[in-house]
């Protein structure tokens, strides 16, 4: 078996146990990228001096830094200091940042190597990687789709094997779509599980940090790595403790689960399914069965969502740091419009707003609470072509993104744990995911079930970009 092979968990074992030097891993997952990543575009830097000498100056092994050695990478919205951070941007073009996010030192403290920066859209702001300072992110079993956004270099990385795993972030889905685009494991966390990126600090609590994997081991490693390294904590830290990892070789019992395939956007654009979705959505909720598990219809209704969140995800936009004169020469169209339309906002309309999203959040957990996991489709489509999302309409061009992506940004509003498992194969043999959302702090339900199902699924075969490499 081959390094890249291994998965995290094993390869952190191995680290740890002196079978593998942290610089034998970082050189072959670098040369990986140095022959791959070319027709993929995962990478936005490769930092592959820096890295090596980080990787010889670990003194170890050390089981007390659960990183240790492994080659790991910063989305470019995470500054790293001496290290260009664009955040997708021309606007940032030549930024390099003099001081590290939290996310970076946690990962730094510990002991994780950095190869570099992962791509993503302009500020995170799209369910696609394309932006004007980067090459788009390919999905490695079809190069003339797109990866989905906004991890989708991440994505893209741990799919190719170009990474063991991937820190990223989610603030609509950016974990989960690209992770279920190209079929790895996507994680996002309940709200306030990683405070060094816990929504807390962001505008309606949306965006958090989770993991990425080519397994629900692979992820939930990660994820019990970082949050007890998280610098600070807040008063609303998730419950439910870890570690989760447990939960992935843990039958699960017989656990309630509902299902849904309503989306809080029918009616504002199309969100019908794809026979593929259907079809992994149906072979999901046949296993679970098979499995003992309670299945039933979860009754969920929602309503009055469109408005709120286009509100809030437009006042977001607001902040980024380019002057009104600056904005169409240093913006995509879309990032242009939706920094105009948030600063336009009153503050009547967006106070109404994060009114509505509580409202929201309260009413859609009401409904999820009797079930320990909530089944849905984790995209409503296919792999879109680069280039298919609307450049010049930004209306349309959202539309678009919430057609392909329905069921994603609701969780954020309501603070979920959620995670996308690839299970059954379309036409060109790319794996076709479902979400499992669980209740506020319960990531070991949904680790648990999707073990469950990754059991039943089987080994996954690597892309074919990924042989490439």
């Amino acid at each position: 078996m081959e390094i890249h092979e291994m998965g995290a968990v094993a390869l952190a074992a191995a680290l740890q146990a002196g079978e593998l030097s942290p610089r034998e891993v970082a050189a072959h997952f670098l040369a990986r990228i140095e022959r791959a990543d070319g027709a993929l575009g995962a990478f936005t830097e490769v930092t592959a001096e820096r890295a090596l000498a980080q990787a010889d100056a670990l003194d170890g092994p050390d089981p007390g830094r659960a990183l240790w050695g492994l080659p790991l990478a910063d989305k470019d919205l995470t500054a790293r200091a001496g290290v260009p951070t664009r955040y997708g941007s021309r606007a940032f073009a030549s930024y390099v940042p003099t001081a590290s996010d939290p996310l970076a030192l946690a990962l730094d403290e510990l002991g994780a190597v950095s190869l570099g920066k992962t791509n993503t859209p302009e500020f995170g702001m799209t369910g696609y990687t394309e932006s004007r300072v980067a090459p788009p992110a390919r999905n490695p079993w079809d190069l003339a789709t797109g990866a989905g956004g906004s991890s989708g270099g991440a994505a893209v990385a741990v799919a190719a094997g170009l990474l063991p795993a991937a820190p990223a972030s989610d603030g609509g889905g950016s974990i989960r779509i690209p992770s279920a685009t190209v079929g790895v494991v996507g994680l996002k966390p309940s709200r306030g599980r990683l405070p060094m990126g816990s929504g807390m600090d962001v505008p309606g609590g949306l965006s958090v940090a989770g993991p990425i994997g080519r397994s629900v081991a692979d992820a939930a490693f990660l994820l019990d790595a970082l949050a007890p390294s998280a610098p600070y904590t807040y008063a609303t830290r998730a419950p439910g403790e870890g570690p989760f990892l447990p939960f992935a070789g843990r039958e699960p019992g017989r656990v309630r689960i509902g299902f849904t395939t309503e989306t809080p956007w029918d009616g504002w654009t199309d969100t019908t399914l794809d026979p593929f979705a259907r079809a992994a959505f149906d072979a999901a909720l046949e296993m679970l069965a098979r499995f003992g598990h309670g299945v039933e219809d979860a009754q969920w209704r929602p309503s009055g969502y469109p408005e709120l969140f286009t509100t809030i995800w437009r006042a977001s936009a607001a902040r980024i740091p380019v002057p009104d004169e600056r904005l169409d020469d240093d913006l995509e169209p879309l990032t242009a419009w939706l920094v105009r339309e948030g600063r336009a906002l009153p503050a009547e309309r967006l106070l109404a707003a994060y009114a509505a999203a509580t409202a929201f959040e309260r009413a859609t957990i009401a409904v999820f609470s009797p079930f320990d996991v909530v089944v849905t489709p984790a995209l409503a489509q296919s792999p879109r072509p680069i280039g298919w999302h609307d450049a010049d309409d930004p209306e349309r061009n959202f539309a678009q993104q919430c057609s392909y992506a329905p069921h994603t940004s609701f969780v954020n509003v309501c603070g979920l744990p959620a995670l996308t498992i690839p299970l059954v194969p379309d036409e060109t043999g790319r794996p076709v995911s479902v979400q499992l959302i669980g209740r506020p702090g319960g990531e070991a339900a949904i680790v648990a079930v999707a073990a469950q199902l990754e059991a039943e699924r089987g080994p996954l075969p690597w892309p074919p970009a990924a042989l490439a490499g």
